[in-house]
């Protein structure tokens, strides 16, 4: 028997299929444009249906997929009519607008209130503050809408014709109830928005149905394939790392860099949101908090894009990586070099869009692979600083899974260990996102056994990291200073 895992991102899609045996056996991906206009983020829902009907041709095609999971990213949304016809471009959780109607809304609910029933911090990036936009200023687009469904419900939707939305995703939308697991009936009376224009709250990995007749034809398949509702993706990806303990924590580090831990009850201090700390339900009563980097892999690009035009030219002669051609280059004890890495502004535990990077203690002996490395520490004392933010809800990480792009480098995963003071563990599997939602469809039909055995044997691990105990204790005496660096700077 076959199992997929469909995972949505905001600039394309992929499938992976996994046998009985949890064997990768396939993958596929294509892209698809969004929009960055006139201070608009846009993203067409077509294009993102197109995407993955054109993904799913050809995987049912070459493979007898028995079941799919269905995972993607958060807050957008499509409105739809009467006819399943979208109604009008998405907003990507990136767009301004909705902030006025947030402020005014939070304002008059209880901002206190809202956050600790939603798990999150009002904040215009959520669905429910850009539905208020449209309803304010698109009425006549609004008032055609017979749905309203985030990425991984209109696929759902698309394939079965069943609108169902799991846990952590509708959390996304921060008008969800994340301890009764339920929309909030009293937000959406007081938005005056219809609360069942919104798809069906269910558990992670539930079944969705079968696709529809409409879609086979379409597909060009004759046999029965059931559709799974994944989650948000981070969820998905932390149980495609495996990560299931309060002990451990997941680094996905891409563009953006996210550590998603374990909480075994959700927080009651509004404080704690006001870092820009986030919570969604979890795996059996758990909860998911997430930290975040707006700038992880991105700020290594930003030096290779401007710094590395020899090792650029070299690797495109020879075949080989730029990055893995920096990594060799760097030195290696700890630089001493403070790296501010607010390139794109500063995430948690600050939210301050405003902060901007910063590199001191540069001298004449300073080299730009010096720079380099000094990169890969301030992102990495960035972190920190976020578990030691989040420790008194924590308690002690012991173990971090490492995913992504930024788990190829093994120097990167190095800096880690030595400066988070943890095991980091770099898996095989490169898209644990996906990974963790075939494992989910998987469990829900039978397949696998139970989600942690199919997770644990689909992530696999590439290799360990260990911190060196004489680099770490000079990373501790840096990390002193690197806590007042945001403040220092800021000030200027």
């Amino acid at each position: 028997m076959i199992t997929a895992g469909l995972d949505i991102g905001t600039t394309g899609c992929k499938i992976v299929l996994y046998d009985e045996n949890t064997s990768l056996l396939n993958a596929y991906y294509t892209e698809y444009n969004s929009t960055h206009k006139n201070g608009q983020h846009e993203i067409d829902f077509r294009d993102v249906k197109d995407g993955v009907l054109s993904i799913l041709k050809k995987a049912c095609i070459e493979y007898k997929i028995d079941v799919i999971g269905v995972t993607s990213f958060g807050e957008t949304f499509a409105l739809l009519d009467e006819n399943d016809s979208i109604l009008a471009p998405s907003m990507l959780y990136t767009d301004p607008r909705g902030k006025e109607e947030c402020d005014e809304f939070s304002k008059k609910f209880g901002k206190d209130k809202l956050t600790l029933l939603t798990g999150v911090k009002p904040n215009c990036m959520y669905s429910i503050y850009k539905i208020l936009w449209l309803k304010k200023n698109r009425p006549d687009t609004y008032k055609k809408a017979k749905r309203i469904l985030l990425g991984e419900d209109f696929i759902v939707y698309t394939l079965t014709g069943n609108p169902q939305i799991d846990y952590s995703l509708a959390a996304r939308t921060a008008a969800f109830d994340i301890d009764k697991k339920c929309f909030i009936k009293e937000i959406f009376d007081a938005l005056n928005i219809d609360i069942t224009l919104m798809s069906k709250p269910v558990p992670t990995g539930t079944v969705a149905g079968k696709f529809t007749e409409k879609i086979k034809r379409e597909l060009g398949i004759d046999y029965d394939i059931t559709v799974v509702n994944g989650c948000h993706d981070q969820v998905a990806g932390m149980i495609g790392a495996d990560v299931f303990e309060t002990t451990q924590a997941m680094d996905g580090t891409g563009t953006v860099e996210c550590i998603p831990v374990i909480l075994n009850s959700k927080p009651e201090d509004v404080g704690f949101y006001d870092k820009g700390y986030s919570v969604v339900p979890y795996t059996e009563g758990k909860y998911a908090c997430y930290a975040l980097s707006f700038t992880g892999g991105a700020t290594l690009k930003w030096f290779k894009d401007n710094f590395a035009e020899l090792e650029q030219k070299s690797a495109r002669e020879s075949g080989g990586n730029v990055y893995a051609d920096l990594d060799r280059k760097v030195p290696g004890a700890p630089t001493g070099i403070l790296v501010l890495p607010h390139f794109a502004g500063a995430a948690t535990p600050y939210m301050d869009n405003d902060s901007k990077a910063a590199f001191v203690g540069i001298t004449l002996e300073t080299t730009k692979y010096d720079l380099y490395k000094a990169l890969m520490e301030g992102t990495s004392f960035e972190m920190l600083l976020n578990f030691d933010t989040m420790k008194a809800q924590t308690g002690e990480i012991e173990v971090i899974k490492a995913t992504g792009g930024g788990a190829a480098s093994d120097v990167w995963l190095q800096i880690k260990a030595d400066i988070l003071g943890t095991d980091i563990v770099a898996l095989s599997c490169k898209e644990a996102g996906a990974a963790g939602t075939a494992a989910l469809a998987g469990v829900a039909v039978g397949i696998y056994p139970d989600i942690k055995a199919a997770a644990e044997k689909m992530s696999g691990v590439r290799k360990v990291f260990r911190p060196n105990s004489e680099n770490q204790l000079i990373y501790s005496e840096i990390y002193k200073k690197y806590k007042n660096l945001y403040n220092s700077v800021k000030g200027l």
